[in-house]
């Protein structure tokens, strides 16, 4: 799930066209601006705290309802490093086991090795990677603008672009999918990624086949200083596992009480 997000994530991307000389910004160098705008986001999102509620629900292939978790997390930072605080499962308080595995996992982060820096690093640069593909990987077309939580937005229509070579990680995602981008006007951060699922596609060496109709709608918000960050990601797919079992897939995740690590309790160090 979490790579079919970041491919329906990533769609905010154009191939080249000529530039309007108008004045009025074309779709290119609105998703040029875009990206920029959204790598700045990252950078500076990752200097703050916040709480994660995630919600995932499992349907059999009649819609029935076979399983349901919320897990309560609150982000905080450890030595400058994103780490995960279970704070609720269920309704309940973490278990015995579920505290004591969080605490040894602190600790760990807390005196990490260089060499487990690198790979960590280098994980996290894979997965921002496809950023760098975008602009080969879809054409964009600006339709429309529409007002959204009372500030004005670019509309586009997101299409993969035919003879794309994938690369990465990610890449062979990209022809996939399909949707539409909301980019504010004024500094243009992501306020709406409405994506789908095109083409079925296989996850996991094989083990899991996502199929066509999947989707996924990502809604941001501005915390000041053109930082933009995720407050509802909301995911529906249906997949096939070991080409028997059929499943629904429903996962909803809301991100609130942001907060400059300065500012909070939550931020720990050595």
């Amino acid at each position: 799930m979490l790579a079919v997000s970041s491919a329906l994530f990533a769609q905010s991307v154009a191939t080249d066209k000529p530039q309007d000389q108008s004045g009025v910004l074309d779709a290119r160098q609105i998703v040029k601006q875009s990206i920029a705008a959204t790598e700045r986001s990252w950078q500076a999102r990752g200097h703050y705290t916040f709480m994660e509620r995630d919600q995932d629900r499992r349907l059999d292939a009649l819609g029935q309802l076979k399983s349901e978790n919320i897990d309560i997390t609150r982000m905080i930072l450890v030595n400058g490093i994103r780490f995960e605080q279970l704070m609720e499962h269920n309704g309940q308080l973490p278990s015995a086991e579920e505290q004591k595995k969080s605490a040894k996992d602190l600790e760990k982060l807390k005196h990490e090795t260089p060499d487990e820096q690198s790979v960590r690093l280098r994980k996290d640069q894979e997965n921002q990677s496809y950023l760098r593909d975008l602009l080969e990987a879809f054409d964009f077309q600006l339709i429309g603008e529409e007002n959204m939580g009372g500030r004005p937005a670019y509309v586009l229509q997101a299409t993969p672009h035919p003879g794309y070579h994938a690369h990465g990680r990610y890449g062979k995602l990209f022809s996939r999918v399909q949707g539409k981008l909301w980019v504010d006007k004024q500094d243009f951060g992501w306020v709406k990624v409405d994506g789908e699922v095109t083409e079925s596609f296989s996850m996991g060496l094989f083990v899991a086949r996502v199929q066509r109709g999947s989707h996924i709608i990502l809604e941001q918000t501005c915390v000041g200083d053109a930082v933009w960050v995720p407050t509802r990601l909301e995911m529906r797919a249906s997949a096939t596992i070991l080409f028997l079992k059929s499943l629904d897939v429903e996962r909803i995740l809301t991100y609130s009480d942001y907060r400059p690590a300065s500012d909070g309790a939550y931020s720990v160090s050595r």
